[in-house]
């Protein structure tokens, strides 16, 4: 395994992989459009008179304690001067797409993995002599003069590291970590930054005692397979800088859906009911844009009830078939049979076409959305 190993880790020293990651994305597209924002606490999101939540604040509401996915209401409580501005997604689709067009003056491997970062592979570019660092200055420089707001980056041999890499010297700033520094850099990161550790698994090692990643490389590989199944080899793999994972520029969706938080809760079974077409014509204009590369293979309805309880249901189903909505709408207010403060309908996916590359492309999470319902 020793040898395996070492073997990885001399393949990945072969790739220059660059982490770009726009800062506070939203906020700062509001802030350049604006620049009487720029030293005033500010957040993207919805109002907090109607259940609204911030998708992005700048690093002045930061201060605060303030945070993405926090109730718009809770950070007006935190910061009574924050400004909330209702987003304008068209423009930062704008400017994402701006920002791509300057990644792809150095490689054509991009891997979006939202509109505001993305995985770049440039270990062919023939710029700057290949220099991996000097590339991600020139991006963060382009992108300033021709976008007007300011990205980091994390430069490493994998995208594991480069992720991680481009936190480092936020705002502004870039991280670059040598395949000649990798073991010593591992080695004292704490275990939950590794991609995957979520608060379960983080509380599961602090009880084994396992804090960094010198911690995962002492217990073994055979020993976290015990305690995390088939989890243990990847996260022995992580502790030791491995991850062979390409930067893939095919994306693999697996559902598309929309959904609505209503400035007062829907009282009724009819209410739900009634709120659904427009629902459904949100979600049929999202589906057009998959063109013919997807098949349906399920329907689904979410709803979150006013004390958020929450419950989906869903069916097997190769349509958008209205009736079947109202039916999984009707089982889903049935298990709380309460006033209902979310509603959500949405498609579960399977790819037409599947070959070497999309079977190994990245699969993406998220369901197409501004998956943080600012309001209604």
């Amino acid at each position: 395994m020793a040898g395996i190993a070492k073997l990885e880790i001399v393949m990945d020293s072969f790739r220059k992989i660059i982490h770009c990651d726009c800062d506070c994305f939203y906020a700062s597209i509001e802030m350049r459009d604006n620049p009487n924002l720029a030293n005033l606490p500010i957040a993207v999101g919805g109002s907090p008179d109607r259940r609204g939540v911030v998708a992005t604040c700048n690093y002045e509401a930061r201060k605060f304690g303030i945070h993405s996915a926090m109730a718009s209401s809770m950070a007006r409580k935190l910061c009574s001067d924050l400004i909330i501005i209702r987003p304008e997604m068209e423009k930062y689709r704008e400017a994402s797409r701006l920002i791509h067009e300057v990644f792809h003056n150095y490689t054509e491997l991009i891997e979006p993995l939202s509109l505001d970062e993305a995985f770049l592979d440039v270990s062919d570019c023939t710029q700057f002599e290949g220099s991996a660092t000097r590339i991600a200055k020139a991006i963060r420089r382009e992108v300033h003069e021709r976008v007007g707001i300011t990205i980091s980056a994390g430069i490493a041999p994998n995208k594991f590291l480069a992720k991680i890499a481009s936190d480092w010297e936020k705002p502004d700033g870039q991280f670059v970590i040598h395949p000649e520094q990798v073991q010593a850099f591992v080695a004292t990161l704490p275990v939950k930054k590794l991609h995957g550790v979520g608060k379960v698994t983080a509380a599961k090692m602090k009880r084994l005692g396992l804090e960094s990643c010198e911690d995962l490389r002492l217990l073994g590989e055979e020993e976290l397979s015990k305690y995390f199944g088939s989890f243990g080899n990847r996260l022995y793999n992580l502790s030791q800088g491995i991850d062979s994972r390409p930067v893939q520029t095919d994306r693999i969706r697996k559902s598309v859906s929309v959904e609505n938080t209503f400035t007062e809760d829907l009282p009724s079974l009819e209410s739900c009911l009634n709120a659904l077409p427009d629902l459904e014509r949100q979600l049929l204009k999202r589906i057009q844009s998959l063109k013919d590369n997807y098949q349906i293979q399920k329907q689904f309805v979410k709803i979150k009830f006013h004390d958020f309880v929450s419950t989906t249901v869903e069916m097997v189903s190769s349509s958008t078939d209205a009736g079947n909505y109202r039916t999984l709408c009707e089982q889903g207010f049935a298990r709380g049979n309460k006033p209902v403060r979310l509603l959500g309908m949405g498609v579960k996916l399977i790819p037409l076409i599947e070959n070497s590359n999309t079977q190994s492309s990245k699969i993406e999470n998220n369901k197409d959305q501004l998956s943080l319902s600012l309001d209604s």
